[in-house]
């Protein structure tokens, strides 16, 4: 993987064969959430201000780490899972900078012929995610500028138009990102619009911080570290994740915190309880099942 080091050496190249030169602001100084979640799974593209920002979180909860490793971890689960059932074409939002255990990466190894669209709205993690797959088939994987906040921009997007337009299932993955989307800007409204355009069968895979399980004296520390970073934190209960797969039928055990679900081994894991809500949910008319809860 590209390091920030690295970063200014070369062009890299875009979607549509265009040169893309790297931002030549990085903002080291100001503390970035994709840089903090790098740094939480122990990536190496991260700057000071980042790892003391996420230092200040993790003195808080020492279990931010834990949950972004089962939250990554959960993430290959589901995507094999959906993978396995037939799901060939991804759609992964907010997808962070790259590491181990991609999206495309983990897909590709159960269906070689998935293909998978990245979409980003920080060109820091663009850059990144043009030069990890910059030996890849554009047909196959490509990494698109674009704004959760604006589905219908992101719809009429051509990589994910061409998804759409194909008619078979797809999978949405809005992993550990709906949390820097607050109230005002209607969460619930984004995932609905995104879901209706989605074929029959599609599936919805979403993970979401809680502050359910934090005690109440610590409950707004963590997200006020968020404060002086790039993008702020909005948690949300069970309840209102819950809201999310409205319409949609979840695939077992339900909505569940990140390692139950689906854990590769048959033993309870010991860190159930970590602030991390998990679920993959289907668009009804397809050839799958499910239950909501």
């Amino acid at each position: 993987m590209t390091g920030f080091q690295d970063i200014g050496r070369e062009w890299l190249v875009g979607d549509e064969g265009d040169e893309v030169r790297p931002p030549a602001d990085l903002r080291p100084e100001i503390p970035h959430p994709a840089r903090m979640y790098d740094y939480y799974i122990g990536g190496k593209d991260n700057f000071p201000a980042d790892r003391e920002a996420a230092e200040q979180v993790l003195a808080i909860s020492p279990m931010v780490r834990l949950s972004a490793l089962a939250n990554r971890a959960f993430l290959g689960r589901a995507v094999r899972h959906l993978a396995g059932e037939g799901i060939r074409q991804f759609v992964d939002i907010g997808t962070g900078i790259p590491s181990a255990g991609n999206t495309h990466e983990v897909a590709q190894r159960v269906r070689p012929d998935a293909r998978v669209v990245y979409l980003d709205n920080d060109p820091i993690v663009l850059v990144h995610g043009r030069a990890l797959l910059s030996g890849t088939t554009p047909d196959s994987t490509s990494v698109v500028q674009a704004d959760l906040r604006d589905p219908a921009a992101i719809l009429a997007t051509p990589e994910v138009r061409r998804a759409l337009d194909s008619g078979e299932p797809v999978g949405l993955l809005l992993v550990a990102v709906l949390h820097f989307i607050d109230e005002q800007d209607d969460p619930y409204g984004i995932v609905h619009t995104l879901v209706d355009a989605l074929p029959p069968g599609s599936r919805l895979v979403l993970s979401h911080g809680t502050l359910d399980f934090t005690p109440t004296a610590d409950a707004g520390r963590g997200p006020a570290v968020y404060r002086s970073a790039s993008a702020q934190l909005t948690m949300r209960s069970r309840d209102q994740v819950l809201r999310f797969f409205d319409g949609l039928t979840l695939a077992d055990p339900g909505l569940v915190t990140a390692p139950l679900w689906r854990p590769d081994t048959p033993e309870q894991p010991t860190d159930s309880q970590i602030g991390i809500w998990a679920a993959v949910g289907e668009k009804p008319g397809g050839p799958g099942g499910g239950r909501k809860g």
